[in-house]
């Protein structure tokens, strides 16, 4: 779906699981996936040998750097540790004015209700600002998130 509207995937160059089938359903149906994979993961991870582009860096923190200059917007899937760690960056990020990206998070099967609740519960708490209520927005479907 995103291939056909036009839009290319930057991402960790994993080649399994949700980002995997994201990459192989972009270059299926005519995209470009550019994967950007840190040197000491490249040896130990399953690096994607289906990317378009594949960039390699020396740490994590350039990777994250890297990603976010290619990116254009960022789209949270379900994922683990490593996921909700790239999501919160970005979102600090936009509250203190880094980029002024779009966020959006694809909530598959109401997967990130939780994470809604506990967004709602840190602004009830005073520490996230009441505007920023709404910078993540959770979409349950792929044609509402692209």
């Amino acid at each position: 779906y995103m291939a056909e509207q036009g839009y290319e995937l930057v991402f960790g160059a994993g080649s399994v699981g949700i980002m995997g089938a994201i990459q192989d359903g972009i270059l299926e149906h005519g995209g470009k996936a550019i994967g950007v994979m840190p040197k000491m993961l490249d040896e130990r991870e399953i690096t994607s040998q289906k990317v378009s582009e594949l960039i390699l860096v020396d740490s994590m923190h350039e990777r994250k750097n890297k990603m976010t200059e290619l990116a254009d917007a960022f789209i949270m899937a379900p994922g683990g540790a490593g996921s909700l760690e790239e999501f919160f960056e970005m979102y600090s990020w936009a509250q203190i004015g880094i980029h002024q990206k779009p966020i959006g998070v694809f909530n598959l099967n109401g997967f990130f209700e939780p994470l809604q609740h506990l967004i709602d519960h840190m602004i009830k708490e005073g520490f996230i600002d009441e505007k920023y209520q709404k910078l993540a927005p959770l979409y349950d479907t792929k044609e509402s998130l692209i």
